[in-house]
Order: C-alpha cells, then sequence, then structure tokens
C-alpha cells in the first residue's frame, strides 16, 4: 500500500518591494498584456524581467505584504500539522507556484493542496491563473494529486469577516 504524503502551498498575490525601480515593473506588465493579447508563451525578456523583480532583496520593510504572508503561512502551518508545506506568489514575489509545487514533491508529497488568500470570486490570478498553472504541472507529475481548495465557501468568509469587525465595535 502506498503512502500518503500530504504536501500544502498558501498562494498570496505578492508585491512589489519597496526600490525595486518602477520602469522594470511597467515594462514587466507592458510585455505581460502583450503576451495575454497574443495568447504568446512568455518571452526571454518578459521572463528574465520577470525573475529579476521576484528575485529582489526584501526585508519587512520593504515587503510587509510578504512579511504579512509568510506571518499568515506560519499560523496555517501550525494549524496543519504534519504536512510538507510551502508558500508561493502569483507575481512579483518568488517562488512561484510552479517551483514550490517542485518543491513538495522533491521532498516527498504525494497529493498537494493548494489554496490562495483571494477569497473572492472574479479574481484573475484565483480563478484563472491557478487553475491554469495546475491544469499545466498534472500531467508532468503523473503520480501526484494536485487540489485546488477553490472556491471559498462564502458565509465561512463573511463569518471570518464579522469577527474581525465585531474586534473593532
Amino acid at each position: 500500500m502506498a503512502t500518503t504524503t500530504r504536501g500544502v502551498i498558501l498562494v498570496g498575490h505578492g508585491g512589489i518591494p519597496k526600490g525595486c525601480p518602477s520602469e522594470l515593473i511597467t515594462k514587466l506588465k507592458r510585455l505581460e498584456g502583450q503576451r495575454r493579447a497574443a495568447g504568446t508563451p512568455m518571452s526571454a525578456e518578459e521572463h528574465e524581467l520577470d525573475t529579476r523583480v521576484r528575485q529582489w532583496p526584501r526585508t519587512p520593510e520593504t515587503d510587509p505584504y510578504q512579511s504579512g504572508l509568510e506571518a499568515v503561512a506560519a499560523q496555517l502551518r501550525a494549524n496543519l500539522g504534519d504536512v510538507l508545506f510551502a508558500v508561493a506568489y502569483n507575481e512579483f514575489c518568488a517562488p512561484t507556484l510552479e517551483e514550490s509545487v517542485d518543491e513538495l514533491i522533491k521532498k516527498g508529497a504525494t497529493h498537494i493542496t493548494v489554496a490562495t488568500t483571494m477569497f473572492t470570486p472574479g479574481g484573475s490570478h484565483s480563478e484563472v491563473e491557478i487553475p491554469e498553472i495546475l491544469d499545466h504541472l498534472r500531467p508532468q507529475y503523473p503520480g501526484v494529486e494536485l487540489r485546488y481548495a477553490w472556491p471559498f465557501d462564502l458565509k465561512l468568509v463573511a463569518h471570518t469577516l464579522t469577527e474581525q469587525v465585531k474586534r473593532f465595535y
């Protein structure tokens, strides 16, 4: 009987770090827009810019979003117990979802559940990009079950928001 090794990846949006030149971001987003409009693969130039931005040096002061996601991830990891765990970002920050899936598989994960911090319907990252990435990865890892914990139960999201609002009454 095969052993199941569970992994979880928390995907956040990703933020632009302070100090990263705005012209890099502008050029990256322009190339991304052209690629999406044309339906073509990422060019070498876009890939190089994407990597450069994702690898930009970060601290809690220069990228508070990354620090915040890492804090949520640490609590989630503690809540889940004995699972392999990784964080990933849709843009601007490393690692990518593809890199995190690869990392967990190298550590022995056979069942990976991907969750995002983007809770509401209608977002291109949560509704389009993450499923597309997982669909692209599944044939590369036929012995691994890749699941996406989506969509969120909006009643549970509303409950969490209610509790948050009540803290400030």
